[in-house]
């Protein structure tokens, strides 16, 4: 008998996934338990088990297609059953791409009630005041049919759904063209997919909720670097690459223990602003995919090498895209570190839904006065962006005062660790 799987719930509160591969074909012999598809949800590359034993009578799903929780993507049958499958029709709300699509749209087959079909535009034509009594009621002003002049959404419109007398449109949207060039030359269409679909959605999210503000600084990190260099080697006998990254990591935990507001989260909904009782330090990774941002959990019960070996195994998984997903979750605080890359000062965007990330610059010999004369001393840009709704830029400033302190300082890092 056919059994139809549905893209599972797989936890971390994901809605939606993105076939890479399927691993196997329709035809194959299955057993439960059997790695079955590779899907890629929020960065992290996850393989989805066969729930039963049987044969794929019917794959829905096709690589690179984005699918929903709940959306059914294969059919599994018994051995020599076989799948009736109905005559493909149009799909409903998805936008298709054609080389060169007509002019004009096709006709439309209309539909059996209850559900009427209607080209609908992703932006219905409204006053304010009928898509405001829509946003009220909870209505879909796009889904609406309208029965003005020119389609136009009247409130008699959205009242009619509300009260059931209604139904609802299906939105349809036309194929549009897709051109190889434009006035100009010659141009390329690349989907938005995969890690880059999520960087894309999380920045978006981000810079639309909080409202960024930039603090920037420098930290003299001469005696530190000197520390580092001692330390390295006696790293690299046990196999760990030491870089300055930890020792930054342990001054922000510093930092986050006297400001504890920067090591929090804001509940939008019941108001409330959650501080973090624990230090899980993020730590934006550059790959061949996009950034990732693996997380140490528990960073402050770590000590220096520690940090140095679990920041290079998980930038290393998220590189080969083997990590797990639960390493990429769980952050109160961000790095960013494009010095690596030969950045000075950025504006980094926040790690939403925390509210503060830092980012470090490239270190460099940098003439300074002390004590009246000219010195070559390594200096450290810093640039602190945080969330205005959580913390003031006084805060902010004598957060960074707290970090520099330790770096500039760095016996007083190593006490703590």
């Amino acid at each position: 008998m056919a059994f139809e799987f549905k893209f599972p719930d797989i936890g971390e509160g994901l809605t939606e996934g993105e076939i890479v591969r399927w691993l196997v074909k329709e035809g194959d012999e299955v057993k439960e338990g059997q790695p079955l598809v590779e899907v890629e949800t929020d960065k992290a590359l996850a393989e989805i088990p066969s729930p039963r034993t049987g044969v794929i009578l019917k794959i829905l799903a096709p690589e690179k297609e984005i699918v929903k929780v709940g959306q059914v993507i294969v059919i599994f049958g018994e051995k020599g059953e076989s799948l009736a499958v109905p005559s493909p029709r149009p799909s409903v709300g998805v936008v298709g791409e054609l080389e060169e699509a007509p002019e004009e749209a096709p006709a439309l087959k209309a539909r059996p009630e209850p559900v009427r079909l209607a080209l609908v535009s992703e932006h219905a034509l409204a006053t304010p005041a009928v898509r405001a009594l829509a946003k009220e009621l909870g209505v879909d002003i796009n889904r609406v049919k309208g029965s003005g002049p020119e389609g136009r959404v009247l409130e008699k419109d959205v009242r009619l759904v509300v009260e059931g007398k209604e139904k609802p449109v299906e939105q349809v949207k036309v194929p549009r063209k897709v051109k190889k060039y434009d006035m100009y030359g010659y141009i390329e269409h690349i989907p938005l997919r995969g890690v880059r679909r999520s960087i894309a959605k999380a920045m978006v999210k981000s810079k639309y909720t909080a409202p960024h503000v930039t603090a920037m600084d420098e930290a003299d990190v001469t005696e530190l670097w000197k520390i580092r260099e001692k330390e390295k080697t006696v790293a690299e006998k046990k196999g760990i690459r030491l870089t300055i990254l930890p020792f930054i990591a342990k001054a922000v935990i510093a930092g986050l223990i006297e400001h504890p507001y920067l090591n929090a989260s804001l509940d939008d909904e019941n108001e409330e602003i959650i501080l973090k009782k624990y230090y899980n330090i993020g730590f934006a990774t550059d790959t061949p995919e996009g950034l990732m941002v693996p997380v140490i959990k528990n960073a402050k019960d770590k000590s220096i090498l520690q940090l140095a070996e679990e920041l290079t195994q998980l930038a290393e998984k998220a590189r080969n895209r083997t990590i797990d997903l639960a390493d990429l979750k769980g952050g109160t605080f961000t790095i960013t570190n494009y010095g690596a890359l030969g950045g000075i000062y950025g504006t980094p965007i926040i790690n939403y839904p925390e509210v503060a990330i830092l980012g470090v610059g490239k270190i460099k010999d940098t003439p300074v006065v002390r004590e009246g004369k000219i010195e070559i001393r390594k200096i450290l840009p810093l640039a602190l962006s945080f969330d205005h709704r959580v913390v003031d830029g006084g805060e902010a400033t004598r957060f960074l005062n707290t970090v520099i302190a330790r770096l500039e300082d760095p016996d007083l890092i190593l006490l703590e660790s």
